[in-house]
């Protein structure tokens, strides 16, 4: 697909299906993220505004087997890769 094919990145996605901020349409693109100024690859969620990523807690989980999150706050950057 071409670069205008492509939706807006929103300035809150998350990658797990039962988020109000899952976006079926951002997600079938490779989307990258930088958190102050570094690549990051483990991020579940951001927020481009209020500036935060959540990422998971090592190998840690809750009670339904999902991985835990901590919020880490810092400027955000989304983009597609190419």
């Amino acid at each position: 697909m071409t670069e205008t094919t492509k939706p807006a990145i929103p300035d809150h996605l998350s990658v797990d299906p039962r988020s109000p901020h899952y976006n079926e349409a951002v997600l079938q693109f490779d989307v990258g993220i930088r958190f102050k100024g570094v690549e990051k690859s483990n991020v579940e969620e951001y927020c481009i505004s209020e500036g935060w990523v959540r990422v998971p807690a090592g190998a840690a989980k809750d009670r339904h087997g999902n991985p835990l999150l901590i919020k880490l706050s810092g400027d955000v950057e989304a983009y597609y890769r190419d």
